[in-house]
């Protein structure tokens, strides 16, 4: 998309992998980026006014989530809240060396638990169907008395599919294994509310997927779940989370709870409608092309389409030249010249895996945008379709 002066136009749907900091966002954390630089655990009133700044952050999250703010701890990032929750209960539980996850996590949970099994730990990594639905009678069987957590996260992060988190963590609960979820990907866009899915013990979130600054994320750990802390130093986070707070991410990751909250409606009806749009205008116009994992049960946002006989990398680099903006696989994993291990567990051929590309909307997106995209995408399609050996030796 071009401006006037020909000035190119980003057209970003790679949300996913990484969300613009909101405006409103930004206004409030910049004033801690300049005068209010106090420290918020000082004893005197110029830190006390940050601290209290950021217990409102807390709050605001809180909210969001549907609990207790005692029950939030700030962190990093996902990655550091999901480190954090496994390793601290296997520290929490020294007798157990078991853990269970599902083939599709998130690198941040599937590789710490794969350099676990190094150090003498059991990983049961449950599989999923044809449509990246998790088999649920597979995950009963897994989990035993030698199992010391379980983690699957609530939507995926290549193909949006929405697991039925209640349900599973039930399952965990009913045979006394502490339950995590990684809710990066969910968190803003669907509804989450951990006062009436109670079996849930442990989340995941990170503030740079729903328009918060990269660096800031949240585990909430509910109240009475024994958890070793992961990060040692000072007081901090009620003695769970050493470190001085990140206090201009932290106020950022608040206010944009506050709007993800506002605009979660917004976001299961605009935002899937444009998806939707776009999604049946590629399928209709880009022959051997099919949506993966199930689009009932998905996120609003979300769409991973692959495009048979061809390289999703070449896909990606000729929408770069039209300023559009989407990803092959995850953003954690791009660049690998192995297909998505989400959808090798899904079973999707290789012909295609290697052929994917994710969509991921936001608020901030137009139907302009979705317009232009169906306009420039079927050329590039056809394009390398005529340049693909494997079309010419298919028939």
């Amino acid at each position: 998309m071009r401006l006037k002066g020909g000035e190119m136009n980003t057209v970003y749907m790679d949300n996913n992998a990484t969300t613009m900091v909101a405006q409103e966002v930004i206004q409030e954390m910049l004033p801690y980026l300049g005068n209010l630089y106090g420290n918020p655990s000082s004893m005197h009133s110029f830190g006390g006014q940050v601290g209290r700044k950021i217990a409102q952050a807390r709050q605001s999250i809180a909210s969001l989530l549907g609990c207790s703010p005692e029950e939030i701890i700030f962190t990093s990032c996902g990655t550091e809240s999901d480190n954090t929750a496994i390793r601290g209960m296997l520290a929490t539980h020294p007798n157990k060396r078991k853990i269970v996850t599902s083939r599709v996590e998130h690198p941040a949970v599937l590789s710490t638990c794969r350099e676990l099994e190094h150090h003498g730990y059991s990983v049961a990594e449950v599989g999923v169907d044809k449509d990246g639905r998790l088999n649920l009678d597979e995950l009963n069987h897994c989990i035993d008395d030698d199992t010391a957590v379980v983690s699957i996260m609530v939507a995926n992060n290549e193909t949006g599919v929405v697991f039925p988190i209640d349900e599973i963590a039930a399952i965990a609960k009913a045979k006394g294994v502490t339950f995590h979820t990684d809710a990066v990907q969910a968190i803003g866009k669907i509804p989450i509310d951990l006062n009436k899915s109670n079996n849930i013990d442990m989340l995941s979130l990170s503030g740079h997927k729903l328009h918060a600054p990269k660096g800031v994320g949240v585990l909430y750990v509910r109240k009475g779940t024994r958890l070793s802390p992961f990060m040692l130093g000072g007081h901090q986070e009620a003695g769970r989370r050493g470190g001085t707070e990140n206090v201009p991410g932290i106020i950022a990751l608040g206010k944009a709870c506050q709007l993800a909250a506002d605009h979660i409606e917004e976001e299961n009806t605009r935002v899937a409608k444009l998806r939707d749009k776009l999604e049946n205008a590629i399928l209709q116009s880009c022959p051997d092309s099919f949506v993966n994992g199930d689009t009932k049960n998905r996120l609003p946002n979300t769409t991973n389409i692959s495009f048979e006989y061809i390289e999703g990398e070449s896909i990606l680099l000729m929408m770069d030249k039209f300023g559009i903006c989407a990803s092959s696989g995850s953003a954690c994993t791009s660049g690998a010249l192995e297909p998505s291990h989400v959808l090798r567990a899904m079973g999707v051929p290789f012909t295609a895996a290697h052929g994917s590309i994710r969509f991921s909307l936001s608020r901030y997106n137009t139907e302009d945008q979705v317009d232009f995209i169906a306009e420039k995408l079927p050329p590039i399609i056809n394009c390398l379709r005529e340049l693909s050996p494997f079309v010419s030796t298919s028939g």
